[in-house]
């Protein structure tokens, strides 16, 4: 089963991109650092409580350097998301960034040399095509609330070449780590998923510890993680996700991969049922299609 795993990813990952969008700062020259603490923090803890404590599962630390190649292209792709949200609208790196998944199908069947059925390749084709209309869809309706209010965004923040970098590499760096994923847990089975999930939380918990030091000592700045409300949230539907992440990959990596990355629509319903923003009828088609294209890839799970 591997439907399930990537339905609960999706719906977790979504909740976790509301309180990104929620926690980032733009006052706050550090906001990104702080997210990346957070994230690591709790995802080192419930490695600690969960993994070992709770299943006491053991771990063979040798398992950080073995999976070293997926967990560092995770981290550098998130925090560099993390940091993209200070010079570019979401609206605009979605239709980059959520291309990963994209990335993954490719190198999947041209590496890999995967195979799927026409109609599952129609349905993956539909939930990138949607996702593409729905950040285009987005774009249209922040620059229609901008001209309503005779506000203009600073175009630098559009073509300049520091906007587009942050997507851009999330995209190709995420769709590595996630191909590199598949290769870990479903075509080589190099790791069972809890010894991989287990390596993954740690080095974002090393990390974290890394850029907390940073922060405390040589930026004389403060991070109190109970006081980071909306980064803690992100941070718990973040380690969330990625728990039920690593038993979709596991089961079907070249199908799962491009279904995750449509949790960009869930985040949207969640802003529209959550912060009372509204979708316009052809979001509500763009998100309608996105859902079809997924119940298809549920037929073919088993």
């Amino acid at each position: 089963m591997w439907f399930l795993p990537a339905l609960v990813t999706l719906v977790a990952w979504g909740a976790a991109d509301l309180f990104y969008k929620k926690g980032n700062n733009a006052k706050d020259r550090y906001s990104a650092l702080k997210t990346v603490v957070m994230v690591g923090l709790v995802m080192g803890l419930h490695a600690l409580f969960y993994y070992v404590v709770y299943e006491g599962i053991h771990y063979d630390f040798s398992n950080l350097i073995l999976y070293l190649p997926v967990s560092s292209m995770y981290i550098l792709s998130m925090a560099l998301g993390y940091f993209g949200l200070r010079y570019i609208e979401v609206s605009v790196s979605s239709p980059i960034g959520n291309s990963s998944g994209a990335v993954v199908v490719l190198l999947s069947f041209f590496i890999m040399k995967e195979t799927m059925a026409p109609l599952q390749w129609a349905a993956v084709i539909v939930i990138i095509l949607g996702l593409f209309l729905l950040s285009v869809f987005e774009k249209q309706e922040f620059d229609h609330e901008l001209a309503a209010r005779g506000e203009k965004v600073d175009p630098k923040y559009r073509v300049g070449a520091i906007a587009i970098i942050f997507p851009l590499l999330y995209c190709v760096i995420d769709g590595l780590g996630t191909f590199f994923d598949g290769i870990y847990l479903d075509y080589r089975q190099i790791l069972p998923e809890d010894q991989a999930n287990m390596s993954y939380e740690l080095t974002f918990f090393i990390v974290a510890l890394l850029v907390w030091g940073y922060l405390a000592l040589v930026k004389k700045e403060k991070v109190n993680p109970f006081r980071e409300k909306d980064k803690g949230l992100a941070a718990i539907f973040e380690t969330l996700g990625q728990f039920f992440y690593v038993f979709a990959m596991s089961g079907n990596a070249i199908v799962a991969a491009p279904m995750i990355a449509s949790y960009s629509v869930v985040s949207i319903i969640f802003a529209r049922i959550f912060l009372k923003e509204k979708l316009s009828n052809k979001q509500y088609v763009a998100v309608l299609f996105v859902m079809i294209a997924i119940a298809v890839l549920g037929f073919y799970d088993g």
